[in-house]
């Protein structure tokens, strides 16, 4: 079963930038996406692209937020810019398959004011 490894998260400013990838431990051609948890609250999705580039993002991220892959590298990267204090979240990503979605084990992202 391929494997989800996400980086690059940690510690912003506001108005700061992060990027994040996730590494797929084998071929992973299909939607992938980014989701993300705050505490207490359910997770939701940030950004997904399919396998032929078309992309979409939640309203709070669009014109801040990209999402792109190098499916060369199995990776798919979220990157982030005039981060806010409430993009502060575990972001995870994952890969839907035909028949199930594969989630990574998530990265810590907080942001300060």
């Amino acid at each position: 079963q391929v494997q989800l490894v996400e980086s690059g998260g940690g510690l912003a400013q506001a108005g700061g930038s992060l990027t994040l990838s996730c590494r797929a431990s084998g071929s992973a051609f299909g939607t992938r996406g980014w989701y993300r948890q705050a505490p207490g609250k359910r997770r939701e999705l940030v950004a997904g692209i399919t396998s032929a580039g078309r992309t979409n993002y939640a309203d709070s991220v669009r014109g801040r937020f990209t999402i792109s892959r190098e499916d060369a590298k199995n990776t798919v990267y979220l990157q982030m810019n005039n981060l806010k204090p409430e993009d502060t979240a575990v972001y995870y990503c994952n890969y839907v398959t035909l028949s199930e979605t594969i989630w990574g084990q998530g990265t810590q992202v907080t942001v300060t004011s």
